[in-house]
């Protein structure tokens, strides 16, 4: 089993900083990637940023050059951070954690909830 925990949503004024941290522990020795979808009221959950194992990051186009995604690997447990720059009205959404393995299977966080306001 896999638990993940994350913390750092909240509500901001547009243009500015957030960093949204989400730490997996449990049986994540085969671990593939961890990311970040978003949800928006009304809208399907997308991706907005992922990190594979090896350090490799995608984003969506919608955060590119404002949104960092970053891991931290300790003894038995994976923190990945997204550092969420320029925020913008239209980023407010409930932001999940998520977590891939080599295996197949894959976990969610419970979420948080990040506002900008304009």
């Amino acid at each position: 089993q896999v638990q993940l925990v994350e913390s750092g949503g909240g509500l901001v004024s547009a243009g500015r900083s957030l960093r949204l941290s989400c730490t997996a522990s449990g049986s994540i020795f085969r671990f593939n990637a961890m990311g970040w979808y978003r949800q928006a009221p009304g809208k399907q959950r997308e991706l907005v940023a992922a990190i594979t194992s090896g350090g490799s990051a995608n984003y969506a186009d919608s955060v590119k050059g404002r949104f960092t995604i970053s891991r931290d690997s300790a003894k038995n447990t994976v923190t990945v951070f997204l550092q969420m720059n320029s925020l913008k009205p239209e980023d407010t959404a409930v932001y999940y954690c998520n977590a891939q393995f080599l295996s197949g299977s894959y976990y969610w966080g419970r979420g948080t909830q990040v506002t900008v306001s304009s």
